[in-house]
């Protein structure tokens, strides 16, 4: 391996890891470097007290057979097949998702379901030309009425900005197919095929941190090095080559020199990292990428049971939540006591904002307040909690991120040795598999393919054909 080229990977999330992993096995000696202290990035998952919560949940399903395969070989028989079952709460009623037209109809009424097929007609014989943004996307497939209803509230929780403020590429990507033909035939025949409106999915029996861990244990056991710990505060550039990272760690700063570089850390602090600095424009259109951030407050609740779903998405404006995570009905193994459960009540933020600066306990009891409000369980049975504060969660899709994008991008690319991966590696909200499509693709292009990593999820063999609520 000593004659094989060498290569730095910067973050050890599901892209970072996959390309290690991938490295190792064809011979070239990789080295991670994870600011965090442990892998897995907003895939990982943490404990409490022995109960392990998701940082938001992750569904392992895929079109992409390799990453199936991969799936399957890493984890063998700790991979569960887990039975879906997601609601959506709204006006104080449960909505099953997929849709089940007898509860959709019996919660709606058969009046405001008049209307909302009437809304559906109008947008079909005047739709929105073109679709310049998410609010058009959705009324063009749905009618106003139902965008009202059931995307509005939602993914404005989700993003903290108008529909008509989220470009309707966003759409392109992540739900591209959805309709509600689309829905209604997937309630009537259960078989089109839809991504999202899958019926069964796999996950880890101990939560998806557990596959990145088995990840980094093959990995280091093949040759390879994972760093935790290891904030990279500098990437050094000469002509056209990244020459080396400085590397913080252990109150102490190292030099990493390596042949080949791949990065998954946001593009934003990549930019902003690299000495010399790049132009102007290209700093100015780093800085002004957007995020949305992520607070998860898990609670434990003396109960053994409180809903059969695997998440609740919260659409009611009344409550500050947007959606529910309930870890037991994705695993057994998640809660160490079968007379307890735990949630996961995950607020969507932005650092600086009122639910991110809130104390730890005044969270908790929020969560606590909202639970009941909901009608899940009383506050009072509300053990104990805590507070995860994930930062970067959601690359968002502004009016002007595309722009911004393609200048990062076209910079990036003057630097032969050095590709960007993943969710925020290229300021895409990727799935889990296409970001490890991506890490793959660049593992093949150091070894002499050609690949255009930007093209993962643009080609129609890469699409998802449908998903859940807008944010899923």
């Amino acid at each position: 391996m000593n004659e094989q080229p060498s290569l730095a990977i910067i973050g050890a999330g599901p892209a970072g890891l996959t390309a290690c992993l991938q490295a190792v096995t064809h011979g070239i000696r990789p080295v991670v470097l994870e600011k965090g202290d442990q892998v897995g990035g907003i895939a990982r998952t943490v404990e409490h007290g022995g109960y392990r919560f998701d940082i938001g949940g992750h569904r392992y399903f895929t079109k992409v057979s390799e990453v199936n395969e991969l799936w399957h070989q890493m984890m063998g028989p700790d991979l569960l097949q887990v039975s879906r079952l997601s609601r959506i709460f709204y006006r104080g009623r449960f909505f099953h998702y997929p849709l089940e037209l007898p509860n959709t109809l019996v919660n709606l009424g058969v009046v405001e379901s008049a209307r909302i097929l009437a809304s559906y007609l109008q947008a079909k014989l005047r739709p929105h030309r073109p679709e310049h943004n998410l609010e058009e996307w959705v009324v063009n497939r749905f009618g106003r009425r139902l965008y009202q209803m059931f995307f509005r509230t939602y993914t404005e929780k989700v993003w903290g900005i108008p529909c008509r403020e989220i470009q309707a590429d966003w759409a392109d990507q992540r739900i591209r197919g959805l309709s509600l033909t689309a829905v209604v035939a997937n309630a009537l025949f259960r078989n089109n095929g839809a991504k999202s409106l899958i019926g069964e999915f796999h996950y880890p029996v101990l939560g998806p941190g557990m596959m990145w861990q088995r990840f980094q244990e093959v990995s280091v056991a093949q040759g390879a090095e994972v760093w935790l710990s290891a904030n990279v505060v500098r990437v050094v550039r000469q002509e056209d080559q990244v020459v080396q990272v400085d590397v913080r760690r252990n109150g102490a700063t190292s030099t990493l020199a390596a042949q080949h570089y791949i990065s998954s850390m946001p593009l934003t602090e990549l930019v902003e990292k690299l000495d010399p600095e790049p132009p102007r424009e290209v700093l100015e259109a780093a800085r002004s990428l957007r995020y949305r951030d992520f607070v998860l407050v898990g609670l434990i609740v003396d109960r053994p049971q409180l809903f059969p779903d695997n998440w609740i998405y919260v659409h009611s404006p009344e409550v500050k939540v947007g959606r529910i995570q309930n870890p037991k009905n994705w695993s057994s193994a998640m809660v160490p006591d079968p007379s307890k459960t735990s949630l996961g009540m995950e607020y969507f933020s932005s650092q600086g904002d009122h639910v991110w600066l809130m104390a730890d306990d005044d969270l908790v009891q929020l969560a606590a307040r909202e639970l009941e409000w909901l009608g899940l369980a009383p506050a009072g049975v509300v053990e104990d909690g805590f507070v995860i504060r994930q930062s970067q969660t959601y690359p968002v899709y502004d009016p002007e991120y595309r722009e911004r994008v393609d200048i990062i991008r076209s910079f990036l690319a003057t630097l032969k040795n050095l590709q960007t991966i993943g969710r925020n590696g290229m300021h895409r909200y990727n799935n889990m598999d296409h970001s490890m499509l991506t890490a793959m693709l660049a593992v093949r292009n150091i070894l002499g393919e050609q690949h255009d990593l930007w093209s993962v999820n643009t080609e129609p063999s890469y699409h998802e054909d449908a998903a859940g609520p807008v944010g899923d």
